[in-house]
């Protein structure tokens, strides 16, 4: 093929653009190249570049198809530099004159940044006390009676006081002088020795009681308050009801002296070196914000506490600037260098950030942030002009994907304004994992791209769905990630597929601070990461950073989950950031029990709060299911309608429907019209299904033992029961070897404790198989060593392979070792 490239790249990104090109095609002047190349060697080429890119990068590639005729294959980097057809512009100023990228949908975005600013200059306030300075100097601390936190809330009370609204505290802030600074510490509340000493958000008017939900919350949620009312009492009542035990209040231990715990107490109250508030580049920054405040009417008309969406986002802009900041060394530019105190210590146990000095730095890195946020869905990678896509499928079977494309690109428009709810429940075997992805690519805006996850509910699956797409679709590791449980099972996995190669690990960055992600997580991407949305405060995790820029994640759900399930440790960030800019496939929705249910349901949402589209994959979704999930999701797609997009817009998602049969799509308004529309949809596929030639026919075996019966003497009849009903079943659904005429059958039982499993088959192999029939028996379960289990995972996956028929399966080595060598004439290969 003969292609040519074209670079709009500047500064130091067309330096290594061109580095790169210049080794595969010749130029055609400063900013062209034209080479004939193959296929593999433009892969080559394309994955180069996207491992370099920078956020100036900006490298289209034409195929010269014939005679006038040319197709935009791929453009690498800022897409913006092109148009839909890899056009350039004639000319072009340097003045900014539209200033478009400062337009966004976000009605409460100024109000998340202030909110998080304050929380950011009052978070610490607390680590001013006796207690906390001492123990930082300290070689063997001791944990404090009360959290820092839980201090800095009650100095914030001194700041609020008495007042009736809002207004009146910040004045106050605004007009903070020397003397009342001296004061605030004198008026604060004492938990332990003042009594009485009431909750202290109880009397807050509204943007205090936020603020001080942010300053309490900002290492780990608050327990509940009130462990022996009802939780509906409880969750009406929060926060005016928290009190210091709810924020990790410690008790005296039974070694400790009541005279020393007393003591350890009193420190958490005293303030020898004084407060933050003597600080005077803290107090000028603190009063800049509550003019800001003042200024900015709308946060004196919501109701801020009733704002989920606000209050996340605040929080983790806090948190992630906090995480950030405590990183870097003493930064000495801000705050009063002669300030005495001190907020941590470096990987030696030395001081290291002044505490003004640290509030001061996490409050304009939180500012810096969450000014970032509304542009980060146009700086995150996207997959454009993807042929394994967009490209019509041939085969029979599944034309149907050809259908679901053409509806989702229907109605790509409407489902940008008012969202997207989709069902997909074609068969098994039909495709759905690979239309899934062709369906909310549809959905993209074309120009831009897709961005999507796949959340699966086992782990044997994840590298399994990702090999799948890499090789049916031709993505590359620079367009995808697969997060796993480990480094292991990706190593393992990768050794059975290249037995040559073993993966590079990624760079952990610094082991003294506590990662965005679990530690037994691994992100397998090879894209770049340099000049990436948020690099800046993401550069210690680079799992995490990885986890947010692949256009496609494939992983088990639980690595989404901590984004409403995490209470503490920061691991909400990257799964938080993840679903804020992607849509969210959730397959076999309908594997998780009853105890799951919960947590899927304020996952879906939270995606919904956050603005982004759900597809449920499944062939068997209940009803029930289906509708929990959509109120679900539509309960969260109202509160993102508060604070994104036109305001007052009427929440009206766009649903859709697909199996192999056919698809169709609705507005839904409400769960009635939901629901009306999902039973016909269902009613349609249950008639078309009665027409189907059966595929696979069941029956419910009978099993006759006593109920009270031990254990040890089920065992023996169960195992019998076992192999005389895996008899019949090889009897009606054997196939037969062509070349010994011997006849095979393979078979799984499935059972739910490891135990029973065990015993089982030591009785099924003193019982021995039915005459003229062998049983070779796998046993297959997690407490094998992990080696093991990957091996016997990829045999498995090998020798049950459908797509090429019957046959395959006599070819495998293993199996032709086993026919030949035994003579029975019926084999039984068993899964146990």
């Amino acid at each position: 093929m003969n292609v040519i490239l074209v670079s709009q790249c500047s500064k130091r990104a067309l330096k290594e653009s061109r580095r790169i090109l210049d080794q595969f095609a010749e130029r055609r002047g400063n900013r062209s190249w034209q080479t004939p190349i193959t296929l593999a060697g433009l892969k080559t080429l394309h994955r180069l570049l996207r491992k370099t890119a920078r956020k100036n990068t900006a490298v289209a590639c034409f195929w010269i198809r014939g005679h006038n005729r040319s197709e935009l294959l791929w453009i690498v980097g800022d897409t913006r530099q092109f148009n839909e057809w890899g056009g350039t512009p004639t000319n072009a100023t340097q003045r900014n004159v539209l200033r478009t990228e400062d337009e966004d949908d976000w009605l409460s975005g100024e109000g998340i940044r202030l909110l998080a600013a304050l929380a950011a200059l009052m978070h610490d306030l607390g680590k001013a006390c006796c207690a906390f300075q001492q123990k930082l100097q300290d070689t063997k601390p001791i944990a404090d009676v009360y959290r820092h936190e839980w201090v800095s809330l009650r100095l914030f009370q001194a700041c609020v006081g008495d007042a009736q609204n809002d207004k009146t505290w910040l004045e106050r802030l605004k007009n903070l002088s020397d003397e009342k600074a001296e004061q605030l510490p004198k008026d604060i509340l004492r938990d332990g020795i003042d009594k009485p000493s009431p909750p202290p958000m109880k009397k807050f008017p509204p943007l205090a009681q936020a603020v001080g939900w942010l300053i309490l919350s900002h290492h780990r949620l608050p327990a509940d308050p009130d462990r022996g009312g009802t939780r509906e009492k409880d969750l009406k009542c929060l926060p005016a009801n928290l009190k210091a035990g709810s924020c990790g209040e410690r008790p005296k231990r039974q070694d400790e002296k009541d005279r020393d715990y007393q003591k350890l107490k009193e420190q958490c109250w005293e303030f020898p070196q004084g407060t933050p508030f003597d600080s005077q580049s803290w107090r000028k920054r603190t009063a800049r914000f509550a003019r800001r405040m003042l200024e900015h009417e709308r946060l004196f008309a919501d109701n801020w506490l009733d704002n989920p969406y606000a209050l996340h986002l605040a929080r983790l802009g806090l948190m992630l600037a906090d995480h950030y900041y405590s990183s870097l060394p003493a930064q000495p530019g801000y705050g009063d260098r002669d300030h005495p105190l001190y907020a941590n210590t470096d990987a030696n146990g030395q001081l290291k950030q002044r505490l003004d000095e640290h509030l001061l730095g996490v409050e304009a890195h939180a500012s810096r942030l969450l000014w970032q946020l509304p542009r980060l869905n146009r700086q995150v990678s996207r997959i454009a002009r993807h042929k394994g896509f967009t490209r019509r499928t041939l085969i029979p079977r599944f034309t149907w994907q050809n259908k679901a494309y053409d509806l989702a690109a229907s109605i790509r428009q409407r489902a940008r304004e008012y969202g997207f709810f989709g069902i997909n429940m074609a068969s098994t075997g039909m495709g759905k994992t690979f239309a899934n992805g062709r369906i909310l690519y549809a959905l993209a805006e074309p120009k831009q791209g897709a961005r999507f996850n796949i959340a699966l509910g086992l782990r044997t699956l994840t590298l399994q769905t990702g090999d799948a797409y890499r090789d049916h679709l031709g993505l590359g590791p620079e367009d995808m990630a697969v997060l796993v449980g480990g480094r292991a099972i990706r190593e393992l996995h990768a050794q059975q597929r290249q037995p040559d190669k073993v993966p590079q690990t990624a760079d952990r960055g610094s082991e003294s601070l506590e990662n965005l992600l679990d530690d037994n997580s691994f992100v397998h991407y090879e894209g770049s990461l340099e000049d990436g949305p948020l690099a800046q405060w993401l550069k210690k995790s680079p799992d995490a950073q990885k986890l947010l820029a692949a256009p496609i994640l494939i992983s088990t759900i639980d690595h989404l989950m901590p984004a409403t399930e995490s209470t503490r440790g920061g691991h909400q960030i990257a799964p938080m950031l993840r679903l804020l800019t992607s849509d969210l496939v959730l397959d076999e929705a309908d594997d998780f029990d009853l105890n799951d249910l919960p947590a899927l349901t304020r996952l879906v949402h939270w995606v919904g709060m956050l603005g982004s589209n759900v597809l449920l994959s499944s062939a068997t979704l209940p009803p029930a299911l289906v509708q929990g999930l959509y109120d679900a999701w539509r309960a969260g797609r109202s509160v993102f309608q508060q604070n994104r997009g036109e305001p007052g817009r009427t929440v009206n998602p766009v649903c859709a429907w697909f199996d192999e049969f056919g698809c169709t799509a609705e507005d839904c308004p409400d769960t009635e019209t939901f629901s009306a529309h999902h039973h016909s949809f269902v009613e349609k596929r249950l008639h078309k299904l009665a027409g189907e030639q059966e595929k696979r026919r069941a029956w419910i075996q009978p099993v006759a033992i006593p109920a009270p019966s031990p254990r040890e003497e089920i065992y023996p009849t169960w195992a019998g029961i076992l192999r005389d009903t895996a008899a019949k079943l090889h009897e009606n659904h054997h196939v037969s070897d062509p070349t010994t005429r011997k006849r095979l059958s393979c078979g799984l039982i499935r059972m739910a404790h490891i135990r029973d499993i065990i015993a089982t088959a030591r009785e099924l192999l003193r019982l021995g198989a039915c005459t003229n029939q062998r049983i070779h028996l796998c046993v297959y379960h997690s407490r094998h060593p992990l080696l093991m289990r990957a091996a016997i995972e990829e045999r498995l996956d090998r020798l049950l392979k459908r797509e090429e028929g019957d046959a395959r399966l006599f070819q495998q080595p293993e199996i032709r070792a086993m026919l030949d060598r035994h003579d029975e004439p019926d084999q039984l290969f068993i899964t146990l």
